[in-house]
């Protein structure tokens, strides 16, 4: 099964975070290794292959890695982004400076096996609760720098993005609430802010603070770390009101029981923060 294609991200965004990657592990003297052990003018060819079945993120990025050390590298592409693979699919087959090749292997694929955990584990949780209608979403929860294409890898395994970054909605959390003075303090300050383009959403950790939101008439609310039960009963209170999302520590193990609440959404940090790589390699093709 293959998850629909997510558009590729605009070489411009991904340039940058390759070009770091390779300065942090050239160093000052570059790969020092190829360098003793490989005759400068050697040409190769190796195969980037899957030793885990899952869904396939970060190709553009793998070439890019090659690119970018040798542009005379050519890079050979056999799924893309999306593509759920069985164990042992190639995915591309790369040729060239035998040195340049092994330079650039361990970029390329540490951008692909983070991103393909990713995108695999997202995909297993949104088949998971397919019989439900929640959405499962990421959050902020993402390693500096790298947030763009740790999002896109979600959308790969079939997920939807929260905020890019704090200038995309207000959300009004419970510092907010607390700094600000109270919850419907907090909510008129920020609906005298918003204008009409900004969305606002508040997170709420108890269902009376619901009732305050809602009376407030904000038309999406984040239900922190409640129970199923409590969850239940949250979105019948926002029923014709308000959408729901459901966030606070949920987990592969834990999302469908939130899912069964009713929830619109399910935000889960653990998709960014906490998934397992997946297994690819770079081997010597003969």
């Amino acid at each position: 099964m293959t998850v629909k294609q997510e558009p590729a991200l605009d070489e411009v965004l991904l340039k940058p975070l390759v070009e770091s990657a390779l300065i942090e592990d050239l160093g000052r003297r570059g790969d020092v290794t190829s360098q003793a052990t490989i005759p400068a003018d050697l040409q190769a060819q190796l195969e980037i292959k899957t030793r885990q079945a899952g869904v396939i993120c970060g190709m553009d990025l793998a070439r890019l890695s090659f690119a970018l050390v040798d542009e005379q590298i050519e890079f050979s592409a056999y799924v893309n982004d999306g593509e759920t693979v069985a164990t042992g699919t190639v995915l591309a087959i790369v040729r060239g400076n035998a040195r340049h090749l092994l330079t650039a292997e361990r970029t390329a694929l540490n951008f692909m096996t983070h991103l393909s955990g990713i995108a695999t584990a997202t995909k297993t949780i949104v088949d998971s609760v397919a019989a439900y209608p929640a959405q499962i979403t990421c959050t902020r929860k993402t390693i500096p720098g790298l947030r763009v294409v740790q999002k896109y890898a979600v959308r790969c395994g079939g997920g939807r993005n929260h905020r890019l970054g704090l200038d995309d909605a207000i959300l009004i959390k419970d510092n907010h609430i607390a700094i600000a003075g109270d919850i419907k303090t907090a909510i008129r300050h920020s609906q005298e802010f918003a204008g009409h383009l900004i969305p606002i959403e508040v997170e709420v950790d108890t269902l009376e603070q619901l009732e305050q939101a809602l009376e407030a008439g904000v038309s999406l609310v984040l239900l922190d770390n409640m129970s199923p039960d409590v969850l239940s009963q949250a979105v019948a209170m926002c029923k014709g009101r308000a959408k729901t999302e459901a966030s606070g520590g949920i987990t592969p193990t834990t999302v469908q029981a939130v899912a069964k609440t009713g929830v619109d959404f399910i935000a889960m940090g653990y998709l960014t923060h906490s998934t397992t790589a997946l297994d690819i390699g770079l081997d010597f093709r003969v």
